[in-house]
């Protein structure tokens, strides 16, 4: 069956895992859900994440990340760009997500990145989702 959006599944897969207190969840890879990984990775909402490429269809398998107490590091994950509604913005009209305590993932000419690495680089781009 093919799917529609891609990311949005991704992204609610991680957010049921999440929510579920799963360790890790496993989704199909793509070259931008790696990407996402990446920044995800970096920021430390997930813990690691690895590409399987031995199946049929290659895995992304992701450790999610938990603070001492079992509470997950990710507390929310919204996709805002979607498909049939495309949502860009200029590194200007980039505003903090939850006071500063989230962030957004963007895709810019450079690359996928957080919204405040674009606004540093002063670059625009399409917003793809936010994760507090």
């Amino acid at each position: 069956m093919s799917m529609n959006d891609p990311i949005s599944d991704m992204l609610t897969r991680i957010r049921n895992a999440a929510q579920a207190g799963h360790v890790t969840v496993e989704i199909p890879a793509s070259k931008i859900k790696e990407e996402i990984c990446k920044v995800l990775k970096k920021e430390g909402f997930i813990a690691d994440y690895q590409l399987d490429k031995d199946s049929k269809v290659p895995q992304l398998k992701i450790q999610l990340n938990y603070t001492k107490d079992r509470r997950s590091v990710i507390q929310g994950i919204r996709r805002v760009s979607r498909p049939s509604i495309r949502r860009y913005s200029g590194y200007r009209d980039l505003k903090p997500v939850r006071s500063g305590f989230g962030m957004q993932i963007m895709s810019t000419p450079k690359g996928i990145m957080t919204g405040r690495e674009a606004k540093k680089q002063k670059l625009g781009g399409e917003i793809i989702c936010e994760v507090w």
